[in-house]
């Protein structure tokens, strides 16, 4: 049966009037998958990266789009079998879906989660987790509130190359875990170490309004984030460049860039204590460039953001006892013996489809990816606002600044708010 949005919120089926979707795996007899048997999935948001999600793990059942020529092209790539739909209530509301990809714009990241967590449905997100902090926040409290397994969708904490640093992270995560730099630490992510801040990605400050194309639900496409007319530049690809939706290249690559050097300092539970920018001034609703962002933990550890690849020939990571660069180049005598010597970091659960049949913490969580989103989040806002902050990591609260601690937790639009409760 379809689920119209009104009877959605009259009824309140994934609302917080009580949990009425149960998995099929947990209801045993007739309808019961065994755990050996293949998971079964849905892709809520097929554009670019959503059709990417079609050939992942698992049996592919459904997917969703507010846009029908994403949908079509979809439902051709995913072949028979797969049903589509355009309202993702739709889609939570099928017992027989263990799994929910949710490769929506950033907006959409958090309530999908929840209201999949709430519908009794594991999570794989896109990154960056969630648009702000308190979003983050909401969809902790709901994957521990509803038992399910989450993961974020990038993996350079433990496999693949580490982008232009030329190994994976295990060797540079047993360097920093015995301490053969020293501590505390000063890890730097600009283009000499590697890395790209993607300042393409910025959005037009004069857009003229424009017909909605007949195939698209732009008013759905908006959900939570706050009404603004139609120009094809705010949606789809371009939707990275306003603030709205995500936060630019840091939206876009914080994540990547960033939850290995969490993992490397040491820092999955808890967060900066302290943000320096440098960057112009911002426009309230397209994002631009900065030039530089520090990070600073209440220890020493510090992560530079550097994003005009001022800094030539700079060590990935240095300490007081040593320099780490990009191929393992290092000042550390007899490196490649050391690690050799030195016993690997602790085993880390890496195979979603395992963790969800054996319910245990995937390696990149809803816990310590909260925290990985937290320092795109506080760069975000210390660009936005373009000045210093201090940030308290337990309370999750900027110190002294009520401007920022409202960008912690931003209005949406009624009724999505509701499904934040």
């Amino acid at each position: 049966m379809t689920i119209s949005r009104r009877n959605f919120l009259r009824t309140g089926i994934l609302g917080g009037c009580g949990l009425l979707i149960v998995p099929r795996r947990v209801l045993g007899g007739q309808g019961y998958t065994p755990p050996s048997d293949e998971l079964t999935r849905a892709i809520i948001g097929v554009g670019g990266m959503g059709q990417a999600h079609i050939r992942y793990p698992g049996r592919l059942l459904a997917i969703c789009d507010v846009d029908r020529k994403h949908l079509q092209e979809a439902l051709e790539l995913a072949g028979p079998g797969v049903k589509g739909y355009f309202d993702f209530r739709e889609v939570l509301a099928r017992p027989d879906i263990d799994i929910v990809h949710i490769v929506t714009p950033p907006h959409w990241h958090a309530l999908m989660s929840i209201a999949a967590a709430r519908a009794g449905k594991d999570i794989w997100c896109e990154k960056p987790m969630t648009r702000t902090i308190g979003e983050g926040q909401k969809v902790v409290e709901a994957v521990r509130r509803y038992g399910r397994i989450f993961r974020i969708n990038t993996w350079f904490r433990f496999e693949g190359t580490f982008y232009g640093f030329g190994t994976t992270v295990k060797p540079i995560k047993k360097i920093v875990q015995h301490r053969l730099l020293g501590w505390p630490l000063r890890v730097t992510v600009s283009g000499a170490t590697g890395f790209d801040w993607k300042f393409y990605w910025q959005g037009k400050t004069y857009l003229p309004p424009q017909p909605v194309p007949p195939e698209l639900d732009y008013d759905f496409w908006l959900g939570p984030a706050p009404f603004k007319p139609y120009h094809p530049h705010r949606v789809h690809v371009t939707f990275r460049g306003y603030w709205d939706y995500d936060g630019g290249g840091l939206g876009d690559m914080g994540m990547h860039y960033l939850d290995p050097v969490q993992y490397l300092l040491e820092k999955d539970h808890t967060s900066p204590v302290e943000i320096e920018v440098d960057a112009p001034q911002q426009h309230p609703d397209a994002c631009g460039r900065w030039r530089q962002i520090v990070l600073r933990y209440a220890d020493g550890c510090e992560i530079i953001l550097d994003g005009q690849n001022q800094r030539k020939d700079v060590p990935f990571i240095e300490g007081p006892e040593g320099k780490l660069y990009p191929n393992l180049r290092s000042n550390i005598p007899g490196l490649p013996e050391k690690l050799k010597s030195l016993p690997d970091p602790e085993p880390q659960v890496t195979d979603f489809h395992r963790a969800v049949r054996e319910r245990r913490k995937f390696a990149l969580n809803e816990e310590n990816g909260h925290r990985s989103c937290t320092l795109v989040n506080l760069a975000k806002i210390a660009v936005r606002l373009g000045r210093n902050l201090r940030f308290d990591p337990e309370r999750q609260v900027f110190l002294g600044d009520e401007q920022a601690n409202l960008l912690i937790n931003e209005p949406m639009r009624s009724p999505w708010y509701q499904m934040m409760e």
